[in-house]
């Protein structure tokens, strides 16, 4: 296939050529289905609009993972064109509000000192505040991911609530007018289309929540801007051993795409630059494609259906178990293993 001067310019920027038919055709699906996906929401007919509701969520699953994708700097050579593209894709899942640098920063501290690095001490809130934690769960429980929702309203006003963000107030500010009022139109003239944009929101927030619900067993750490030195950083061998994987499928690898591979976690914590289309190969590489060595998805939904309402707050959470212990309770969808609101979106 010949290039056009100006593709050929594209292909010289990427990491990979081969990125052209990866990456590329992850991004334009992404705004195709988002906005195709809108189309479908201010459509009459009710089929039309729930199928534009599936298919806008997923526009945006995919534009958070090549998020995830250009802060590990696996689309493009350089890291300044890895954050355009970052920042695009943020506007598109609504994870704007706060930087893409942010994001990359706590994301790499994850990597770089194999923990979970984090600023908000939702433990200490629902520990503190009884009924709001029973509210909470109690929407948890009618599926609704009420956490990760607190977690996303943190996010949306970041530089009000996190005291290291105050820089960041009018950019913040920006952002929440600019995606308010386009909001507030839609719900004015497609009301709608308004409440089916929500129910795609909240899809995005499920899913991706549900592919992080069991890729680590380590608790979090408040050291996101309060660094101390992790007891970890650099122990690959430990890494691996409290890393797991949680595909869609082994037999049919390419429903795996559905989520850009993010399941392949073990294989994406061995080596962070691999791009998505190359984990399954190193997966396979790790594990010689033995299935032991992964989380069935039965197992991951009978865990995500029993544990959806009590893992928000359980003190029987410190008695996890841990490494080979954790993956053999994982893989038989025992006890209250996986978490909520563990999300490279966002940024604290």
């Amino acid at each position: 296939m010949r290039l056009t001067p100006g593709m050929a310019n594209i292909v010289g920027l990427l990491k990979e050529p081969i990125g052209l038919r990866y990456h590329g055709g992850a991004v334009l699906y992404a705004c195709t289905a988002y906005v195709l996906g809108f189309v479908g929401l201010i459509n009459d007919s009710i089929v039309i609009n729930l199928l534009g509701t599936v298919l806008l969520a997923h526009g945006m699953i995919i534009a958070a993972y090549m998020i995830h994708e250009c802060g590990h700097n696996s689309v493009f050579r350089h890291s300044r064109h890895n954050a355009v593209l970052g920042r695009f894709m943020s506007w598109l899942c609504g994870a704007a509000y706060g930087t893409y640098e942010d994001i990359r920063y706590k994301h790499f501290r994850h990597h770089v000192d194999n923990d979970d690095v984090v600023w908000f001490d939702y433990d200490r809130l629902f520990h503190r505040n009884p009924y709001f934690t029973k509210v909470i769960q109690a929407l948890e429980w009618i599926y609704i991911p009420a956490q990760d929702l607190l977690m996303h309203f943190i996010m949306v006003f970041t530089s009000f609530i996190i005291p290291q963000r105050r820089d960041q107030r009018l950019r913040n500010v920006t952002v929440i007018l600019i995606r308010g009022s386009a909001f507030l139109a839609l719900a004015i003239f497609f009301p709608k289309a308004a409440l089916l944009y929500a129910v795609a929101y909240l899809i995005m927030i499920q899913v991706l929540r549900f592919m992080d619900m069991l890729q680590h067993d380590y608790p979090y750490n408040l050291t996101l801007f309060d660094y101390d030195d992790p007891p970890h950083k650099g122990d690959c061998a430990w890494e691996q051993e409290h890393t797991f994987s949680v595909p869609l499928s082994l037999r049919f690898e390419k429903l795996n795409w559905l989520t850009l591979n993010f399941g392949y976690h073990n294989a994406h914590h061995f080596n962070m630059g691999v791009p998505w289309y190359r984990l399954p190969a190193l997966h396979h590489e790790l594990t010689d494609g033995d299935p032991q060595l992964v989380i069935p998805l039965s197992a991951q939904l009978k865990l995500f259906r029993r544990n959806r309402a009590i893992r928000v707050f359980c003190e029987q959470a410190l008695d996890y178990p841990q490494g080979a212990a954790y993956l053999k309770a994982a893989r038989a969808g025992e006890g209250l293993i996986g978490g909520n609101a563990a999300s490279f979106l966002t940024s604290f």
